[in-house]
């Protein structure tokens, strides 16, 4: 197995569960505070939840890599699409279920919107494979997962959040971690050597890590947006991945197991995990989902030892404890007892 794959993109969307919590087109956005009052406890405990929610991409996105060695030989447009129309298939069959066709009336939403989710999913994966495609796959995975410490600094931009010191430490001991990851304990001689003939490659990456960064974040500012909507964009990003594997690929014929993991994929770390990365990056602590984000490559190392498909080291084990420490010190605001401030 390539050790890249070990570190694939936040993933290809998914079908979209029944969530109770799921806002409607006129439902005020809970993650924007009163500026003129404290927030109250209500809704610091909705705040918390949405936070939770959304943290359960980051375990879905642990699977990515285990699924996808399932699919190897795919070429990666090819299985975008596979998996992207599976989460489009199923998230709109439940939309109809719960709602007939007025439900899909949630997804007449204004330009921009489509814009940013489309261009979000979409963008973070055609970035991604072209990183791959023009530079070492570990340099290009590291320079990509760059966007969980640049959602917490972006944050800052956001009305109504305030970028603390635990926040920003959190999210850089979680880079390390996950350098150690990449590198394998910095045993390929540093993190990664800069050469002329992989600029490509490495302005493909940063477009990558910045195309996440920004989608997660500027997500907050529709806060009133239906979370359904992320069926459409799943549509969309299906059809965006066939043009592309039409254009870049040549097709192949998957085999049963391909099959499944296209499915799998489409269920869960391609699928599922944008609706509930959709409500938390919109209501939930951003800084903490930020933080948080470098638990995915660290559970998805995990999976693969534990599925025989990588050997435990040292590395992995000092990557743990950067890791879960870090998102323990962004997420200080989440663990400490009502009516303690933080520093």
């Amino acid at each position: 197995m390539s050790r890249d794959a070990a570190f694939p993109s936040p993933g290809p969307c998914a079908p979209a569960s029944p969530d109770p919590a799921s806002p409607g087109p006129a439902s005020p956005d809970p993650a924007s505070p009163d500026p003129a009052s404290p927030e109250p406890g209500a809704e610091a405990a909705r705040r918390t939840r949405a936070t939770l929610i959304g943290g359960i991409a980051v375990l879905l996105w642990a699977l990515l890599a285990l699924f996808t060695t399932w699919a190897a030989g795919i070429p990666p447009f090819q299985l975008v699409a596979m998996s992207f129309a599976v989460a489009f298939l199923v998230s709109t069959s439940l939309l109809l279920l719960r709602g007939g066709r007025a439900a899909l009336a949630r997804l007449r939403q204004p330009p921009t919107v489509w814009l940013l989710g489309v261009g979000g999913l979409f963008g973070y994966h055609f970035f991604y494979f072209v990183a791959l495609g023009n530079a070492p796959p570990v340099d290009a995975s590291l320079i990509a997962y760059l966007w969980p410490l640049l959602i917490v600094v972006l944050s800052a931009l956001l009305p109504g959040e305030r970028l603390r010191w635990f926040h920003l430490a959190g999210a850089v001991m979680g880079l390390f971690g996950a350098a150690l990851l990449v590198t394998d304990g910095f045993s390929r001689g540093g993190l990664f050597t800069v050469e002329g003939r992989y600029t490509a490659g490495y302005l493909a990456a940063v477009a990558c890590a910045l195309t996440w960064s920004s989608y997660s974040v500027a997500n907050r500012r529709f806060g009133k947006v239906p979370t359904d909507v992320v069926a459409g964009f799943c549509g969309a990003v299906a059809l965006l991945g066939l043009l592309s594997h039409l254009v870049l690929e040549r097709s192949v014929l998957p085999d049963a197991t391909q099959w499944l993991a296209a499915v799998l994929l489409g269920l869960g770390p391609v699928g599922a995990a944008f609706f509930v990365w959709d409500y938390g990056t919109k209501h939930g602590n951003i800084q903490v989902l930020g933080a948080c984000a470098y638990a995915a490559p660290l559970l998805s190392t995990l999976l693969l030892v534990a599925f025989g498909a990588a050997e435990p080291s040292w590395a992995i084990a000092a990557a743990c404890a950067l890791i879960v420490g870090g998102a323990l010190l962004a997420g200080q605001e989440l663990l400490r007892r009502p009516g303690r401030k933080a520093r």
